[in-house]
């Protein structure tokens, strides 16, 4: 088994700062691609952003200049740095890893982390 716990979320003025932390923990043979992805009330989840094993990055458009990825291969750890938070950016924010197992490769997930930007 896998788990994959998020860290780092709360409450943030417009303009502001947070980091976002996920660690993955289990029979891990290999973590692939890692991620976050978000999710607001009545909204569909969306990718924030991912980042592959070799350090590649893919960004969505409202994120590019303001959130930045990072990973921890050795750790099995990725971080986002959000900056310039928005009125629009509140959601839950959850961590996403492809995890190679003893056994199995597979799509995890973790329960998620609130972020909430209001004055």
């Amino acid at each position: 088994q896998v788990q994959l716990v998020e860290s780092g979320g709360g409450l943030v003025q417009p303009g502001g700062s947070l980091t976002l932390s996920c660690a993955a923990a289990g029979n891990i043979f290999l973590a692939y691609a890692m991620g976050w992805y978000r999710q607001a009330p009545g909204n569909q989840r969306e990718l924030v952003a991912t980042i592959a094993r070799n350090g590649w990055t893919n960004y969505a458009n409202f994120v590019k200049g303001r959130f930045t990825i990072s990973r921890d291969n050795a750790k099995n750890t990725v971080n986002l740095q959000m900056n310039s938070l928005k009125p629009e950016d509140p959601a839950v924010y959850c961590c996403n890893a492809d995890v190679q197992t003893g056994t199995l490769r597979g799509d995890y997930w973790g329960r998620g982390t609130q972020v909430t930007v209001s004055s």
